[in-house]
């Protein structure tokens, strides 16, 4: 059994694993080939809350569409926004074009971690991981499958917050000066293919013996986390406007929750227990059911009411065709799925 104390061999064996192992990932360049900094932030940006399977398509589409940094500094927010419509924490894309604006106008990413964490919606995970992959930085970059990692590693069993300082700076100690940008990446894929939450495969881990939970044999019981207190809910009614075919959709305010994006009319969403269903026009309003979407903190239960309309309803809006609609974001998709029957497109 090797002692934590050896820990000094963990960077040569896992960038040796890494070597043989690394994921193939649309965003990323072959081992040995330099990093575009511009497609590092927009990975970095997209995977924060969001798995890679759900990430990928949202990335290519990106790049496809603005290959360069200066080419989405130069979008529209609307765009931006509408390409954004199901990746979900709609933050994200604001700050994603507030930031490619303020490096477009810089004439380029800054080269080090703290000049990254200057930047609009960039924090310490994200400006160390943009450093070290995209710079070479010596930096650590520790998000959630880092944390299990070394969670295991280390068989931490105090209070959690502590115990993530306590790997943090473990990491950080570990991390080499040659190939800092591959041994982040390395632990990233460790975590994610082989040091999973639930079964993880020790049996293959390049770190087995060095591993003090594996040596208590219950891997999975960490990390030893607070249990998640359980989210509020709040109600709220969603009101699909219906004419030949499409649907009214409207623009929510720029500030606050989903600020910016598409959306069906809706009431304010409370806590406690549902509004009363008050319809922005009077209509033949039909109840078609509910929805339930989960956000960051709080699970929404949305009543959908639909009504056919010969005329404009009151307001700004748009008629739109929901088979082609691809700008809205989940929680409406979902709402509007239910009133035409699934017909909604989504990427």
């Amino acid at each position: 059994m090797t002692r934590r104390s050896d820990f000094r061999e963990l960077p040569a064996r896992l960038l040796a694993w890494f070597d043989r192992h690394a994921r193939v990932l649309p965003w990323r360049a072959p081992i040995g080939v330099a990093r575009d900094p511009y497609r590092v932030w927009l990975a970095e940006i997209m995977l924060q809350q969001t798995t890679v399977p759900h990430a990928a398509p949202y990335f290519q589409a990106f790049t496809q569409r603005w290959p360069r940094v200066e080419d989405l500094a130069a979008a529209p927010e609307e765009d931006v926004m509408r390409a954004w419509a199901g990746l979900g924490y709609y933050a994200r894309a604001r700050n994603l074009l507030k930031c490619a604006r303020e490096v477009a106008a810089r004439g380029g990413f800054p080269g080090t971690s703290a000049g990254l964490r200057e930047l609009p919606g960039i924090g310490p995970y994200t400006a160390g991981a943009i450093a070290a992959i995209a710079f070479g930085e010596r930096s650590a970059a520790v998000d959630g499958n880092v944390d299990r990692v070394f969670a295991r590693l280390m068989a931490l069993k105090g209070e959690w917050a502590e115990e993530k300082k306590r790997l943090a700076a473990e990491v950080a100690r570990l991390v080499p000066d040659e190939r800092p940008g591959d041994f982040a990446e390395a632990l990233m894929d460790l975590g994610a293919t082989i040091c999973t939450p639930a079964a993880p495969n020790c049996m293959i881990c390049p770190l087995t013996d060095m591993c003090a939970a594996r040596a208590e044999g219950a891997p999975e019981r960490y990390p030893v986390k607070p249990p998640k207190v359980a989210k509020p809910v709040r109600y709220g009614h969603a009101w699909v406007y219906r004419r030949r075919g499409k649907v009214w959709l409207v623009r929510r305010p720029p500030e606050g929750l989903l600020g910016g994006m598409l959306a069906l009319p809706s009431a304010v969403w409370q806590e406690g227990e549902a509004p009363e269903a008050v319809p922005p026009s009077k209509a033949d309003w039909q109840a078609l059911g509910e929805v339930r979407h989960v956000f960051t903190h709080f699970t929404l239960r949305l009543s959908v009411w639909q009504a056919e309309t010969p005329r404009n309803p009151a307001g700004e809006g748009m008629w739109a065709d929901p088979e082609e609609e691809t700008g809205l974001p989940t929680v409406f998709a979902k709402a509007l799925a239910l009133a035409t029957g699934g017909k909604v497109r989504r990427r």
